[in-house]
């Protein structure tokens, strides 16, 4: 289903569909304490997996990493380096880019060894940081880095610097990742929040990596930079646009735009090549317009060109959802990008289910719906989500 773990699901050719949390079971504190045990004789596998397995059952994801985390710091030796030196030598070679942590024995025990550093490496920056790179081909230190730029600022920036230029994609990507401000499921680093200047730095020396893995953070990056630094965003990509930019600049300004052109901020569509629309709407219809938590609404409208030249267009829905206090709060929704000809039409038709996800709660009522092109509101029309009872 996926590969993010940012998601609640996973799956591959060898099970069905499971919760991200039960890959951390006991099977997996035996196996990964026997691999501990290969690597240094006198750890006790039996009893570290007897401390994890009775503690999981009603733990979510991140509480079950806590668990291998605190065990691995009982039963290994009490002086960090050492434990750390014990940790590193577990690992074979390094894992390609798309693999991730599926594609090892016990690689989603990998994660509580990338937490045991950030839980309790803090004061040894030194070992800390030089364990990284290790780890991070194996499970993205992405969270771990995080306390440490926050403790040690110019001094994490600094080896940081070296690191765009490491030979492993993991290790640039950690650069891009580990320093996103708003990183899902990560610490916010309100300093970068406050001033993304030095992320923006290294981004620089990032935006023409050959690997299309480190180019997707540095746009997802940029991305969370526009939420708070909108302007400084957009002035690093028109840099980064100037003369003949390659396809992969201009894909990583596609991608690091895209909240601000769903906003319809207009230099981030300027930027991309949109201009100010000049179209009209007709025959904006929402069927049906009463529905029940599980139907299927469809939009259909048709847009006609005003202009005499050719115009770019990105074409976007605005569902405007009820909350529990009666207001509304809106949502926008892609729909296509397209070229419309000097005083042409086209008509668009787009199917959209109202069903339960874990992001939203529905609450019935009326909901207007608007078609937003280049940023721009050009139609309006509504539907009525019923109650269930």
């Amino acid at each position: 289903m996926t590969k993010g773990v940012n998601n609640c699901y996973y799956s591959n050719a060898m099970s069905e569909s499971t919760l991200f949390k039960d890959n951390l079971n006991s099977d997996l504190a035996r196996s990964f304490g026997a691999q501990i045990q290969q690597a240094y004789p006198e750890f006790d596998a039996s009893g570290f997996a007897a401390q994890i397995a009775p503690q999981l059952p009603p733990l979510e994801l991140k509480e079950r990493v806590a668990v291998f985390t605190e065990a691995l710091h009982d039963y290994l030796p009490p002086d960090y380096a050492e434990a750390i030196d014990i940790l590193l030598a577990i690992f074979g070679g390094e894992n390609a880019p798309e693999a991730g942590l599926f594609k090892e024995t016990n690689g989603w025990a990998y994660w509580s060894i990338a937490y045991f550093v950030e839980r309790y490496g803090l004061d040894d920056f030194d070992t800390s940081l030089a364990a990284m790179p290790t780890i991070t081909k194996h499970f993205s230190c992405e969270f771990a880095i995080r306390p440490f730029l926050a403790a040690y600022p110019a001094q994490t920036l600094a080896v940081l610097d070296g690191w765009v230029s490491d030979p492993s994609p993991h290790v640039r990507r950690l650069v891009s990742e580990g320093t996103r401000p708003r990183l899902p499921w990560g610490m916010h680093l309100t300093q970068f929040i406050a001033d993304p200047t030095p992320t923006l730095a290294l981004l620089a020396k990032l935006k023409d990596d050959e690997s299309e893995y480190v180019r997707r953070s540095v746009a997802n990056h940029l991305n969370d930079i526009t939420k708070d630094n909108p302007a400084l965003a957009i002035a690093a990509l028109q840099r980064w646009n100037e003369g003949e930019p390659s396809q992969e600049i201009q894909w990583i300004t596609r991608h690091a735009l895209r909240s601000l052109v769903k906003a319809g901020d207009p230099e981030a569509l300027a930027l991309l090549g949109f201009g100010a629309a000049q179209v009209s709407l007709s025959a904006f219809s929402i069927t049906p317009d009463a529905i029940a938590m599980g139907d299927t609404l469809e939009l259909t409208f048709t847009l006609h060109s005003q202009s005499e030249t050719e115009q770019k267009l990105v074409v976007d829905y605005v569902i405007h959802f009820v909350k529990a206090n009666g207001k509304t709060s809106p949502k926008v929704f892609k729909l296509k990008t397209a070229v419309l000809p000097p005083q042409q039409t086209f008509t668009i038709q787009k199917k959209h289910t109202i069903k339960p996800i874990t992001t939203r709660r529905y609450y019935p009522g009326e909901h207007p719906v608007e078609i937003q092109v280049n940023g721009k509101i050009v139609g309006k029309s509504k539907f009525v989500l019923m109650s269930d009872k």
